[in-house]
């Protein structure tokens, strides 16, 4: 349980914890190098080997992309653990934004041999640092304290300040000067937020102490052995398989899609199946699957944002503003710049109506709709297009603002959710479902992106955000069923 915050450091930023400074700073930093070299990535992966990139067709390089961000929430499970069980939050998000920073470093290098030995580092220090961050906030207040609410507030306007900056400098660095100027602007992006954080530590708690459910000395010896091991025996089966032809680009996404599904029915079948969850709690844990299955429609939709779309505004949105060729991959930081704007306005409007807000279950609906309507409005923008032509800003700008208005309304909902309605004995473990369901939704993007390209984009975009809408639809149908069964949850 959280302690109360020094009373030095009661009210030092906007009224909170000073740490809260220094963890909003690291992720404002984390998701500029995140998010801008995401913004990237797949226009990297589908450019020319003449022209820098790696050569990939179009839908090959966005399910790559996809199956990046499956490893990345995959991992992220692994990184809740280590840091209760092993390092500490404070060491695991230190060592993770390490990690990060040498990944963006190694990828600035012009090979694809550094390419995928710095996606892997990324890989490995996202898990360790994102699902920790989030847990150090949580912890700069006591468990009673009414701020907690509000922090959180302002530090996911942190993540989507980052979300808004990163497209802006390190897409047009990428597309205007060279991919791998991207990629080190990524990496000076994470080394100041590592500075940052490091000189603003002594708000921090737990700074000084070990992981806060330390294994015994001789069973951490036997894990770090075990996970040293496990590290060195899955690169070297990699190695090999790939050596000897089996372990192809297509095999290995196929993998990730089918780890992707299995994860997280495996952590349910565990905790439905676990003497420790009592009646009660297994009950509550029917209507979580519900919602668990809406983040999965919806995130499947918002991380195309970062793949199908982004390949869509480079090849034909409209970039010319009076003469002036802008990078298409601006058009991403619209999404961050609409949660930032909206975020403040849908608090407000919670908090006008009061006990007459919609029930949970439904704002997690009404996130999964907006996410299909943002595809939807894809349909009638490039209906009937074909060959060398230019799609409107307006069309992309409508879909980015809905898809920002529903992750606000799906996220925020679905993390409160996730929670409350965990049992108890897996109450530090409650993060781990959520990065499950964003793992899966990008297995399964892994394997629908491939027929971007293959049928006409109205076709792709119509069926997909069609398939959210009905999805969102439903669970508002449940909502009587799942107001019941979700209490605490209102």
């Amino acid at each position: 349980m959280s302690g109360p915050p020094h009373p030095r450091d009661a009210r030092s930023f906007l009224g909170h914890p000073r740490g809260l400074l220094t963890l909003s700073g690291l992720e404002v930093w984390e998701r500029f190098s995140f998010l801008g070299m995401q913004a990237i990535l797949v226009l990297y992966f589908a450019d020319t080997v003449a022209h820098g990139g790696l050569g990939m067709a179009g839908n090959t390089a966005a399910s790559v992309t996809a199956a990046y961000g499956t490893l990345v929430y995959l991992v992220s499970v692994a990184g809740g653990w280590l840091a209760d069980r092993m390092l500490g939050s404070y060491r695991a998000v230190l060592w993770g934004g390490i990690l990060i920073a040498c990944g963006h470093y190694s990828m600035a290098v012009p090979t694809a041999t550094m390419t995928w030995v710095g996606l892997a580092l990324i890989i490995a220090g996202t898990g360790l640092l994102k699902p920790n961050v989030s847990t150090m906030v949580g912890k700069l207040y006591a468990t009673e304290d009414e701020r907690r609410d509000a922090g959180f507030a302002l530090y996911y306007m942190g993540i989507n300040i980052g979300a808004f900056l990163a497209p802006l400098v390190i897409g047009w660095l990428g597309q205007k000067q060279g991919w791998h100027w991207g990629f080190s602007a990524a990496a000076v992006g994470m080394t100041l937020g590592l500075i940052q954080y490091v000189a603003g530590r002594k708000g921090l708690a737990g700074r000084k102490h070990s992981a806060e459910f330390a294994l015994p000395p001789a069973a951490m010896r036997r894990a770090t052995w075990l996970i040293v091991g496990g590290c060195v025996l899955v690169a070297a089966v990699a190695t090999g398989l790939a050596l000897a032809g089996w372990l192809t680009m297509d095999r290995t996404v196929d993998v990730l899609t089918v780890i992707s599904v299995l994860a997280p029915v495996a952590y349910f079948v565990v905790m439905f199946r676990s003497p420790r969850v009592e009646a009660a709690e297994r009950g509550r844990l029917r209507p979580y699957l519900v919602l668990f299955a809406a983040s999965v429609v919806f995130n499947f939709v918002l991380f195309q944002s970062y793949s199908t779309m982004t390949l869509l505004a480079a090849d034909h949105a409209d970039t010319a503003v009076l003469g002036w060729e802008f990078p298409s991959t601006w058009y991403n930081s619209v999404l961050g710049g609409a949660e930032v704007l909206l975020a403040p306005v849908v608090a407000a409007v919670w908090v006008k109506l009061g006990k007459r807000q919609p029930h949970a279950s439904h704002k997690i609906a009404y996130g999964v709709v907006l996410g299909g309507l943002s595809f939807l409005v894809m349909v009638p923008a490039t209906h009937g297009q074909s060959g060398d032509w230019k799609m409107a800003a307006w069309w992309i700008l409508i879909s980015y603002v809905l898809l920002g208005l529903g992750d606000i309304l799906l996220e925020t909902t679905g993390m409160s959710a996730t929670t409350k309605l965990a049992p108890a004995a897996f109450a530090s473990q409650t993060m781990a479902l959520w990065f499950l369901s964003l793992a899966l939704a990008n297995g399964i993007q892994a394997q629908a992106v491939k027929f971007f390209g293959e049928i006409s984009n109205d076709l792709y975009f119509g069926l997909n955000g069609a398939f959210a809408v009905v999805a969102g639809l439903a669970v508002i149908a449940a909502g009587p069923w799942l107001r019941r069964t979700m209490h605490p949850v209102h």
